[in-house]
């Protein structure tokens, strides 16, 4: 490569390094101020005095205040994703659940602004990180699912488990101090629980050989299949029961 080649490419290399640490200096500034001062004290003249720029280098660098704003909500996340831990295997499949729901609290009962900031827009859902985050939560409903303990479809159960967690954060901020009961987030934590998953569960034998032998079981009492769909269905889960 040529002298002139490597000394445009590094510094094309130095200009978006330096535009990554600009961007994120921005970004913690207008934290800092969300923190401080709430969601009215995060205005661009503020932001870029905080971050020591100029105003016009922030439409550069977000477009408009509300570029600013979702990729406040996107490092959000990011420093959310960072709190959940991911055991593949976890020995207790319902005390997993209560962690992971205990992990999604605490975050915003310790970052109040932050995530109030997160779950403003709808439209803050397509953010990758919260994408991930989601997967780390579809992650826990599928192994309950496979343990035989849910008692709703995995989407719905997803759902509950979102809402209640967003719904506790969200109230328990709207409440004055002296009125928060900490006996509330462990009541609708268990109601979360009891919502979503069974007391035992409905298979005792891990993995598709017992859950076709529960299907199997249960295939008489329903009415929605025809004779010849149970027939069918009643073949294939001898088939899988018999790989147990």
């Amino acid at each position: 490569m040529p002298p002139h080649a490597r000394s445009g490419s590094s510094a094309t290399d130095a200009a978006a390094v330096d535009r990554r640490q600009t961007r994120q200096r921005v970004i913690e500034a207008a934290i800092d101020l969300l923190t401080r001062g709430g969601r009215e004290a995060v205005t661009t003249r503020a932001v870029a005095d905080a971050a020591g720029l100029q105003p016009p280098a922030l439409y550069r660098l977000f477009g408009d205040k509300d570029g600013l704003l979702d990729a406040v909500a996107e490092h959000g996340f990011a420093a959310f994703l960072a709190t959940k831990h991911v055991d593949p295997d976890p020995r207790d499949l319902i005390e997993d659940l209560r962690a992971g729901w205990d992990t999604a609290v605490e975050f915003g009962l310790a970052n109040p602004a932050l995530y109030t900031l997160m779950y403003s827009e709808p439209t803050r859902a397509t953010s990758a990180a919260f994408k991930a985050g989601t997967e780390i939560l579809m992650g826990r409903v599928r192994r309950l699912a496979a343990g035989g303990w849910l008692r709703v479809d995995e989407e719905l159960a997803a759902q509950i488990i979102h809402a209640t967690a967003r719904g506790a954060v969200l109230t328990w901020l709207s409440l004055p101090e002296n009125r928060r009961n900490p006996s509330l987030l462990t009541a609708l934590r268990e109601s979360m629980v009891a919502a979503v998953t069974n007391q035992q569960p409905a298979v005792q034998d891990a993995g598709p050989a017992g859950a076709a032998r529960a299907l199997h079981a249960a295939l008489p009492e329903q009415t929605t299949l025809s004779s010849a769909e149970q027939h069918l269905l009643r073949e294939w889960l001898n088939r899988l029961a018999a790989d147990g």
